[in-house]
């Protein structure tokens, strides 16, 4: 059997053999962290020193003027909603959706045959009523008629003629116009459609190259606005300002939101009627400041 003195032995080289290994195993390691760091550093050291970019910009003096962000709406300086003033049968339709009328054009025409030929019979009563007044005064010349009789023949022939008069304009208004030269919109309206007084045909939108633009601001901003003053329209995502000019403002203010109505006319490049923009409104004098770039600005902490 081994000996005490023997295993004693075996254990401490077993042991001595491990801290062998892992002393050696450290060193190893060491060498190569110490090389990675010197060859990090070397590489380090030879790329060339980062730049700054700058950007120089002057400093100078402008006019500012302050102004508040409200939302409009473009109107056209002539739009309607176009209905009939007198019932009737559908004649004839012209109603184009989009396309560009003159004033005086023809759209819808209701059917007046009864009225034509009530005309045509008005007219003939006129012409009798006329003879009758022409053939009485040659007999009131020679005493042969009375004064009366003169008279009633002449009111019979005024009731002639207004009667005519009254076909007439009833004619005109059922034949509708354009009133004005306009852009048409949609319509459902057919021939041989009955339509009641007041039925809703179209509308018109004017074609100007000029709008108007209504908005609201709180009552401190309408307060101060004159009628001339310039504001700035942006339309959708444009970023070019379109120049328009105040041409009104509301003499009552909303009770419930304290703000007041503002209109203001775009001479040209104006956004499509029923459009919604923004609308920069100026709310205090101008003033001379420095003008320096946004992106010179940071920022403090806090």
């Amino acid at each position: 059997m081994p000996s005490l003195f023997q295993t004693s032995n075996r254990s401490w080289l077993r042991s001595a053999v491990l801290l062998l290994t892992l002393v050696v195993t450290g060193t190893v390691l060491a060498a190569w962290k110490y090389a990675s760091i010197r060859r990090a550093d070397a590489a380090a050291a030879s790329q060339p020193e980062p730049m700054a970019s700058i950007t120089s910009a002057v400093a100078q003096q402008r006019l500012y003027r302050p102004t508040a962000t409200a939302i409009g709406t473009v109107l056209a300086l002539n739009s309607i909603t176009l209905r009939n003033e007198l019932a009737g049968t559908v004649h004839e339709v012209m109603l184009t959706p989009g396309r560009v009328v003159e004033a005086g054009t023809v759209l819808v025409a209701l059917d007046v045959s009864v009225e034509e030929a009530d005309l045509e019979a008005q007219t003939a009563q006129a012409d009798l009523a006329a003879t009758t007044l022409a053939r009485l005064e040659r007999l009131r010349q020679a005493q042969a008629a009375s004064e009366e009789e003169v008279e009633q023949a002449r009111a019979a022939r005024d009731v002639a003629t207004a009667q005519i008069a009254r076909t007439r304009a009833i004619i005109a208004r059922k034949t509708i116009r354009a009133p004005f030269r306009a852009r048409v919109g949609l319509a459902d309206v057919h021939p041989g459609q009955f339509l009641n007084e007041g039925t809703e045909l179209t509308t018109l939108q004017g074609v100007d190259a000029a709008a108007n633009v209504d908005f609201t601001v709180a009552q401190d901003v309408a307060s101060a606005l004159r009628p001339g003053e310039p504001v700035a329209v942006y339309a959708a995502e444009d970023e070019h300002p379109i120049e328009a000019r105040i041409v009104a403002v509301d003499a009552r203010i909303d009770p419930l939101t304290r703000n007041a109505l503002v209109r203001a006319r775009i001479e040209r490049r104006a956004p499509a009627p029923g459009a919604s923009v923004r609308v920069e409104v100026p709310v205090a004098p101008a003033t001379s400041m420095v003008a320096i770039p946004v992106s010179a600005l940071r920022k403090g902490p806090g």
